[in-house]
């Protein structure tokens, strides 16, 4: 699900983030709303067949952009926009998936800005992963250095979260540091489940488990 090309936009956007935007408790029209969305996210990135997934996304994005323009001040229409927008740069890959990973740095940090809780941790994260995974100058904007402090961030706020662990292991396993890596990936797998996204859930802990793998291996585990 990875690969790393210069010219493009690394497929493992497709998975920034299989991500896990716990909304609030209070069910409100936007929430819903939002909550479809991330159930769609995951049955298209984990279940539908590849060669049906990048219209699928693009659906998807659609529904996902309509809510973040219903809903500007919401973090949490803003983050799953921009999870949905990262699967689809992911997908297109080259110039045109670069292109995407511009706006969906513009959406995550908006998303960052209005929310100090789960939806704003979510943005965080994804930002994190962003960072580390598009090119650098002169191609991209990619950045060590912010991809470390926005992954932090994520922790800080949610560090159970199985998102926020994988993609700081995933972090840590690209810089060499496989025992913190393997720390991280422990972590993610002990998360709690998340109601209501089981499918989510599923196809993160395989992730998590096949980068385990690597790192166990790179430890001589």
């Amino acid at each position: 699900m990875r690969f790393r090309i210069k010219n493009s936009v690394p497929a493992v956007l497709t998975v920034i983030l299989g991500a896990a935007l716990t909304t609030a408790a209070l069910a409100d029209p936007v929430t819903d709303r939002a909550d479809d969305i991330a159930r769609t996210w995951a049955q298209v990135h984990y279940r539908v067949p590849a060669a049906q997934k990048l219209g699928a996304m693009t659906k998807l994005k659609t529904q996902a952009d309509a809510l973040a323009q219903a809903a500007p001040n919401r973090a949490e229409a803003l983050a799953w926009d921009g999870i949905v927008t990262s699967s689809l740069a992911g997908l297109k890959g080259g110039i045109g998936g670069l292109s995407l990973a511009k706006d969906l740095r513009t959406m995550l940090e908006r998303a960052s800005k209005l929310d100090n809780g789960t939806a704003g941790a979510m943005a965080h994260t994804s930002l994190g992963a962003l960072y580390y995974q598009v090119p650098g100058w002169p191609i991209g904007f990619g950045s060590k250095d912010k991809a470390r402090s926005e992954l932090l961030a994520g922790l800080k706020i949610t560090p159970r979260d199985i998102d926020a662990n994988y993609f700081w292991g995933d972090f840590l396993f690209a810089q060499g540091q496989y025992a913190d890596a393997a720390k991280a990936l422990r972590t993610a797998l002990a998360a709690p489940a998340r109601p209501g996204r089981e499918i989510a859930d599923a196809g993160r802990r395989g992730d998590v488990q096949q980068l385990l793998a690597k790192v166990n291996a790179k430890l001589g585990a």
